[in-house]
């Protein structure tokens, strides 16, 4: 099974949507976060306070490209699907969703999570600068994209039907 990358803003529901659809389809999910968590054996917050973003930024890489021959749903962190390398990585492995998720949405699923260090030193206005300038950048390195306003359960069905089309088609 050719993986399943989903990515979006924080807060889209790419860990729901994506557990949803690993069950669905038989396979195992895997929280891009969680596992940087595990390979560096410190949580997110630890690894931005103690190392910095840039750093994390290249765990992210390391990840997808471990990732990259095994099957399975991704559920990507936030800002992981942001650069060019890491977008054609991803799209080059397996097939790419966007979840899109209005920012309001987003916003209140992350606005009191202390788990989420981007959203904890930010104010609304400046989630809401960055949710603007990602949004293209997900569009680009996305071979689909799903509207966030559904039930989880609608869009794992949706992503579902999109990857049964998306395996039966040739490879370039």
């Amino acid at each position: 099974m050719r993986p399943i990358f989903l990515c979006g803003f924080m807060g889209c529901g790419k860990s729901t949507v994506g557990r949803i659809l690993a069950r669905r389809l038989k396979c195992r999910c895997v929280d891009l976060d969680d596992y940087i968590e595990k390979q560096e054996g410190m949580t997110i917050p630890e690894i931005f306070e103690q190392k910095g973003e840039a750093y994390f930024r290249e765990k992210e890489t390391e990840a997808l490209a471990a990732f990259r021959d095994i099957g399975g749903v991704v559920a990507t962190g936030g800002g992981a699907l942001l650069s060019d390398k890491n977008g054609e990585t991803a799209m080059n492995a397996g097939m790419v969703v966007f979840i899109d998720t209005q920012f309001g949405v987003c916003y209140d699923r992350i606005k009191d999570d202390p788990h989420r260090p981007i959203a904890a030193s930010s104010t609304r206005e400046q989630l809401k600068q960055r949710f603007d300038d990602r949004r293209p950048k997900y569009q680009a390195h996305s071979h689909y994209s799903i509207a966030g306003g559904y039930p989880p359960l609608v869009i794992a069905v949706k992503i579902e039907r999109l990857y049964r089309k998306f395996i039966r088609e040739p490879e370039e």
